[in-house]
């Protein structure tokens, strides 16, 4: 009997009364279990105190999460954020490196929102720090006054392109998705494949060209409710069957 795949899950910190703790988000870790098929492990957010090379050994695949923080700007040269923007430089120190090594070490990565631009910075890309106020460019982020169910409900249409990853699951040439983020890909990193595209022309996901297993992200939430939703389903499932090859080279 083979066993299940163990994936890494990125957390965040966050001070909660008068301790700071290690957090991660409750539909990652079911989405990871439900439509991955594998065991969820939470990722620290200690930056060199882990032992990376030994933390990916152990590892058969790595799911980056959304937050509500945003990548400090000065990892991709950027202007200095808005007074009040919500950082996270314990998950930058953590994630961006772990990234790179991930991908090199072919382990199976998806990486979700904050995780989809956490790529684009780790390889060399910048992002747009307010989307809403690029000329052009559509409000991507959600109303904050409506609940969950609206929130996360289909919002915009994406464009998925022919020959990628995305095709390559199945997914039709024009899916609906969600819309819950404020930043978004500015300058594509070298090396990064668009595969969707929102019909204002942002980037909605990209896989890393050359990639040895696995290698996807999407600026979208597809954990929300995932096993409910096809197109979403089969991102996990394709990332869980990966992480199950690599259990079974292991």
């Amino acid at each position: 009997m083979s066993r299940l795949p163990l994936i890494g899950v990125t957390a965040c910190t966050k001070q909660v009364g008068l301790h700071p703790y290690h957090i991660a988000g409750d539909k990652y870790v079911r989405a990871v279990a439900v439509g991955a098929g594998g065991l969820p492990l939470i990722i620290p957010a200690l930056g060199e105190l882990i032992d990376q090379p030994t933390l990916l050994a152990s590892l058969d695949g790595l799911l980056f999460t959304g937050s509500p923080s945003n990548v400090e700007p000065h990892h991709y040269s950027g202007p200095a954020s808005l007074p009040g923007t919500h950082h996270d430089p314990a998950r930058d120190q953590t994630t961006l490196p772990l990234i790179r090594q991930a991908v090199a070490a072919g382990i199976p990565l998806l990486g979700i929102c904050r995780g989809f631009q956490e790529i684009n910075v780790a390889f060399g890309g910048s992002l747009h720090q307010r989307v809403h106020e690029v000329e052009g460019m559509l409000d991507h982020r959600e109303p904050d006054d409506e609940s969950l169910e609206v929130q996360y409900a289909p919002s915009h249409p994406l464009q998925v392109q022919p020959g990628g990853v995305l095709a390559g699951l199945g997914l039709p040439r024009e899916i609906r998705v969600n819309s819950i983020h404020g930043q978004g890909v500015e300058r594509l990193a070298p090396g990064l494949r668009v595969e969707a595209l929102a019909p204002d022309g942002l980037i909605e996901a990209f896989s890393v060209e050359g990639a040895p297993s696995f290698a996807l992200g999407v600026q979208w939430h597809p954990e929300w409710q995932v096993r409910s939703n096809p197109n979403y389903l089969a991102i996990f499932q394709a990332f869980g069957e990966a992480c199950r090859k690599r259990a079974g080279q292991r």
